[in-house]
């Protein structure tokens, strides 16, 4: 399949309650999280912006009207911004994901509100076009040292991924972005709470998940090891400037 230039829209999970951080979660959003100086959604917009992406649908849900508030629709920030609200129950990341299918169109990026990445978002785009498969996962080569590992990956192929039976095989885990086509979750019932993981097993059942190797190791605010990483990768990359995140275009 042809190189394309453009990057599709990016989905930001960003609707979970953040259990694991505690108080710093019982007033704000985990995007609302202060990291070096500003809250962290503010830190992911201008990444992503960077990476060339311009439409952005926020999945929100837990006192996602702050992050509104903040954003706005993210002119200031050079992109624009869409909303995609939870109903009256937190649907999960899969269900959130579903019910923002209208605002996203047939083909999309996916990220975790709590990531920050610096690989390559264009590069993990064409090897989606390449694969000719409904969806795509980025991993990484984890050994257990950041998060618990989750995925078996031999010979460039996700073999199995799961969350809670882990396996002795299972020296890669998710990196925390994906690329789909509408059709790879558009059978699951709106309005079903569920995981977006429940979505890739599946997938993966049917051979219709390719896997994409990154080797930039990836931030996250989620847990509070994670929260004190990300702040100071982030804090020492604005000493340095733009060019810290060494992005090619």
């Amino acid at each position: 399949m042809a190189k394309s230039d453009r990057l599709p829209p990016i989905a930001i999970l960003a609707g979970g309650r953040a259990t694991r951080l505690g108080a710093l979660t019982a007033t704000i959003p985990k995007s609302m999280i202060e990291v070096a100086g500003e809250p962290f959604i503010a830190h992911q917009l201008r990444l992503l912006v960077k990476q060339g992406i311009k439409e952005i649908v926020l999945c929100c849900g837990y006192m996602g009207d702050q992050i509104e508030t903040f954003v706005g629709d993210g002119a200031a920030y050079g992109c624009r911004i869409h909303y995609s609200w939870d109903s009256e129950k937190l649907l999960g990341t899969g269900g959130a994901l579903r019910r923002a299918l209208p605002l996203l169109g047939e083909c999309f990026l996916v990220m975790y509100g709590d990531s920050y990445l610096t690989t390559r978002f264009q590069s993990v785009y064409e090897a989606f076009l390449r694969a000719g498969r409904p969806a795509l996962m980025t991993v990484f080569r984890n050994e257990g040292r950041w998060d618990t590992s989750n995925i078996e990956f031999l010979g460039g192929k996700i073999c199995r991924y799961d969350k809670v039976n882990r396996t002795s095989m299972m020296h890669y885990i998710d990196y925390g972005l994906s690329v789909l086509e509408a059709g790879a979750i558009a059978d699951w019932r709106a309005n079903d709470v569920f995981d977006l993981a429940d979505v890739f097993r599946e997938l993966v059942k049917k051979r219709a998940l390719a896997g994409y190797e990154v080797c930039e190791r990836f931030f996250e605010i989620g847990s509070p090891n994670g929260l004190a990483e990300t702040s100071a990768f982030l804090a020492g990359d604005k000493s340095q400037g733009a060019s810290a995140h060494r992005i090619t275009p």
